[in-house]
């Protein structure tokens, strides 16, 4: 769900570092190196939860998946009961999302496209999930009006985006500095910038939650994880993830 990062000793709780700064990008190899690892496997888990919760019941919701990646939260959705469609604007993550979904029979498909312009008509969805996506979109204003644009009236999005004022912020600027193509452009943005961006978009706000209080420090993800959620409803300072619910007017 977190943009992965290319890591050295997740397993023995050290730091998140960087082999090659210059080259790192997302892909599905990183995706999964990223969920081998301690750390990417307990904050997967912690965002992922956050996610479906203020997604509310989805069985028998028609549920797009904006950026859905190598489809994780796609499946995840569509293991609750909903008919799920997951849109990528890379055909790496598609090929990989697809390549999850063989063998099963969950009502999940997969297409390529961008969050700036969906093709779809309006009024599509009664769910729009986009995590982890508008940090990388240079016009995310656009990009909400758009979901807003395909969300059934009374229907509802989630957002789920990196937090600006964390040390996994600070760490991915460092990053950006010294040349990966992932964090060179990428925008944080704390819960009122994520408000805004709904309420830009005619959507009105019902509920926000932050999540990973602790470092990228596996052994530190260890021991404070089991307080995360309780601290995602109290507060939002210094969360390395925030999320937010907002509905559609049904006049709209």
């Amino acid at each position: 769900m977190v943009c992965p990062e290319q890591i050295r000793s997740a397993r023995e709780g050290k730091e998140l570092v960087g082999t090659n700064p210059s080259s790192v990008e997302i892909g599905p190899d990183a995706y999964a190196a990223w969920r081998a690892s301690i750390l990417g496997a307990i904050t997967e888990a912690i965002e992922l939860r956050l996610i479906l919760r203020l997604a509310g019941p989805l069985r028998g919701q028609k549920v797009l998946d904006v950026g859905c990646g190598d489809g994780v939260l796609t499946m995840a959705a569509a293991e609750l009961g909903a008919d799920v469609t997951g849109i990528d604007p890379d055909p790496r993550m598609l090929d990989a999302a697809r390549r999850r979904s063989v063998g099963t029979t969950l009502g999940v498909r997969f297409a390529e496209g961008g969050a700036e312009r969906l093709p779809y008509p309006d009024s599509t969805f009664d769910t729009v999930l986009a995590v982890t996506v508008l940090c990388l979109i240079p016009d995310a204003d656009t990009a909400v009006r758009e979901i807003a644009r395909v969300l059934k009236p009374g229907g509802r999005l989630v957002i789920g985006e990196l937090g600006r004022w964390n040390l996994w912020a600070a760490w991915r600027r460092i990053r950006g500095w010294f040349g990966s193509r992932t964090w060179r452009h990428a925008r944080f943005r704390t819960v009122n910038e994520l408000r805004a961006l709904a309420e830009g978009a005619n959507l009105s706000v019902i509920d926000a939650q932050s999540a990973v209080f602790y470092p990228p420090i596996a052994i530190l993800a260890r021991l404070i994880a089991p307080a995360d959620g309780w601290l995602g409803r109290k507060i939002s300072v210094g969360a390395a993830f925030h999320a937010i619910a907002a509905a559609k007017l049904r006049s709209q």
